[in-house]
């Protein structure tokens, strides 16, 4: 029996379903509300079908949510984006999902203490948030010219570790992102040999709370040298092989070549420092322009590009990993032996930690000492761990390069044992800023390489 002319075997046989007579427009996971600017269609799955069956949908806009549980915004940073097919239209960054209240909490806290909060913040390098308050706390003292060397030194060595550790997590993750799982596997794995130094130094493997105003809560441990003379031994090996893995690689160059573009006006206007700043050719490195803890008798270069794009900012990231790594070879043959602490006993940590039978400090034997030596040494000691220090009423702003950018801390003073007020300038919140005119107009997966060029941490956003 012939079929009817015109008419398709396949198509009679398995008539196409009727997504329309299914459609519930109250159904508030895939329907059609009406806004201000119009109609917003929402889809999730199954409901392709309803939604391109309704009126006017290739002429509208989708908005969809990323975030803030999502795997590519680096933390909980929601991003609301709205879409015309594969081009982001509009992108919105929504922020306030991790707030811990840490500058208020500082509030309520001796000047001491305050490290314990501000090592929070941005977890991938704590060390910097750490040494941006102590700066800021030692300035209102005017006790700066009194810190020792070898602390300043200790204090470089461990932030640039930290650089370096930063990086490594920036750029595993983009890997993991864009398809180069090996780079997430390496990136993890260099980062553990900074990560075990950290801990036989200051005993954490972050959250330290190791800076404290004045100086360090103690010293290197014994064998911390020569495990950093190891790790510079490997690094360069290292950093290079990245090099080798990603900077030729065709589909790393498509990912990231002239994406999340944003030049130097885009920079200025948005206040966005760091690595996204020195993508566009502007060597700006506080490191340099303003220096801090010695820097200036460091002798390294400031890592520029001029592509100002996503592929850019690995390039200054790869290099400012070499520069660090000159850096902490400088810190070894500036190390010499003297204090860690500022003399000033009203100050100073006056604890001297030492360990007792148990394990545990201090130890019976100082406690004895410091009971036994005099009523008013003892009474000094009670009053300056309970009470903390008194700084001078004043207010300052303190400034250091840490791996994204310009972390300004302004502390203010009343006079007291605590702040009266600590507000931090932190780089991955204002460098946010620049996420819709990075990502508007290009493609939706490209918001991903965007994201990750920026290299945000929420802990400081949402401070």
């Amino acid at each position: 029996m012939s079929e009817p002319a015109g008419e398709d075997p396949a198509s009679a046989a398995t008539p196409t379903p009727d997504y329309t007579s299914s459609y519930n427009p109250n159904d508030p996971y895939a329907s059609v509300r009406e806004t201000t600017e119009g109609p917003i269609y929402t889809v999730t799955g199954q409901d392709w079908g309803d939604v391109l069956g309704g009126e006017g949908v290739n002429t509208e806009r989708i908005v969809v949510n990323m975030g803030p549980q999502h795997p590519s915004t680096h933390g909980v940073l929601r991003l609301v984006l709205e879409i015309d097919g594969e081009t982001v239209s509009q992108a919105r960054t929504v922020i306030g999902y991790l707030h811990t209240g840490i500058e208020k909490n500082l509030e309520y806290r001796n000047w001491v203490q305050g490290t314990t909060f501000v090592t929070r913040m941005d977890y991938l390098s704590p060390m910097f948030n750490e040494t941006a308050y102590c700066l800021g706390v030692e300035k209102l003292l005017g006790i700066t010219e009194d810190v020792p060397v070898r602390a300043s030194v200790i204090r470089v060595l461990m932030m640039e570790l930290q650089r370096i550790g930063s990086h490594l997590v920036t750029l595993a993750t983009t890997g993991l992102e864009l398809g180069a799982l090996s780079m997430m596997l390496y990136g993890m794995r260099e980062r553990e040999l900074i990560l075990d130094i950290l801990e036989m130094v200051t005993g954490l493997r972050m959250n330290h709370a190791y800076i404290r105003p004045g100086g360090l809560a103690q010293d290197l441990a014994p064998g911390t040298e020569e495990k950093v003379r190891e790790f510079c031994e490997i690094m360069p090996k290292r950093i290079q092989e990245y090099d080798d893995l990603l900077s030729a690689n065709p589909i790393w160059e498509a990912r990231t070549r002239d994406v999340a573009y944003l030049d130097l006006t885009g920079c200025m206007a948005y206040g966005v420092t760091g690595p996204v700043l020195r993508a566009t050719g502007y060597p700006w490195d506080l490191r340099k322009t303003m220096p801090y803890c010695g820097y200036e008798s460091y002798e390294f270069e400031v890592p520029t590009q001029h592509s100002a794009d996503a592929y850019g900012r690995y390039l200054v990231r790869l290099d400012e990993m070499r520069e660090s790594v000159k850096i902490i070879e400088q810190t070894l043959e500036k190390l010499r032996p003297g204090p860690i602490m500022v003399a000033d006993k009203k100050i100073a940590w006056p604890a001297q930690l030492a360990l007792g039978a148990d394990g545990l400090g201090n130890s019976l034997g100082h406690i004895r000492e410091i009971m036994g030596s005099s009523m008013e040494a003892l009474i000094h000691h009670f009053k300056l761990v309970t009470e903390g220090i008194r700084v001078p009423a004043g207010q300052v702003y303190v400034a250091v390069e840490s791996p994204r950018g310009e972390l300004g801390y302004h502390v203010v003073s009343d006079g007291g044992t605590r702040p009266y007020r600590v507000h931090v300038r932190d780089p991955s919140f204002v460098n946010l800023q620049s996420v819709p005119a990075m990502c508007e107009g290009g493609l939706i997966a490209d918001v991903i390489a965007a994201v990750s060029s920026i290299d945000p941490v929420m802990g400081g956003v949402d401070r």
